[in-house]
């Protein structure tokens, strides 16, 4: 049986390192910005040109901000388009997790989708950011604001929901609490009982 995990999170909860964990643990595939990656790849447009445009738009975190830059609307309708049919096919393809990108909303109809949200309270966010991502504290304040704004804004688009709806969400977890480990874990063993793993 095929199935999908979605990890939405908040910048700073380490969401990324979580779900690459629960690929290891699971063995399944990984995606995040394979998917950013192909979608230049289809498009003709450069990933080269995405990253000059990520590093004159504030470094590299712009890219979380803007997968693929801040074009015109026209533009990111046509990105989110492709980014749909991307999704869908690595979901079709084989078990995985996705990162972000509005997964949760583009898999609704499938069946053997879990969504899950990541957070952690600014405290635990700050020292990840500081710790983990090497920002000084006034920078990290100052990405998790403006990325959770611009996840949201992203998401709210394109989904007419945010990412923690939890009318949307199967399970919400701590990640400042249970560590990157104990988050990963607590997702495994939530698919493996959905799923029927065992």
């Amino acid at each position: 049986m095929k199935y999908t995990i979605v990890l939405n999170r908040q910048f700073g909860s380490l969401g990324r390192q979580v779900a690459q964990r629960v690929a290891q643990l699971l063995n399944i595939e990984y995606y995040d910005r394979d998917i950013v990656d192909e979608t230049a790849r289809k498009m003709g447009m450069p990933v080269s040109r995405i990253s000059q445009e990520e590093e004159s738009h504030g470094g590299k975190f712009f890219g979380m901000q803007f997968p693929l830059g801040n074009g015109s609307s026209e533009l990111k309708d046509r990105i989110f388009s492709e980014q749909e049919k991307i999704i869908m096919n690595l979901a079709d393809k084989s078990s995985c997790i996705i990162v972000g990108r509005c997964a949760d909303y583009v898999l609704r109809n499938n069946e053997n989708v879990l969504n899950f949200f990541v957070y952690a309270s600014y405290g635990s966010r700050i020292r990840n950011s500081v710790d983990i991502l090497d920002l000084e504290p006034e920078e990290a304040l100052k990405r998790i604001k403006e990325v959770d704004k611009a996840r949201d804004s992203y998401h709210m688009k394109y989904a007419k929901y945010l990412p923690n709806d939890m009318n949307h969400i199967h399970a919400m977890l701590d990640s400042g609490t249970l560590g990157v480990e104990g988050t990963a874990q607590a997702i495994v063993q939530i698919a493996k009982r959905h799923f029927n793993l065992e």
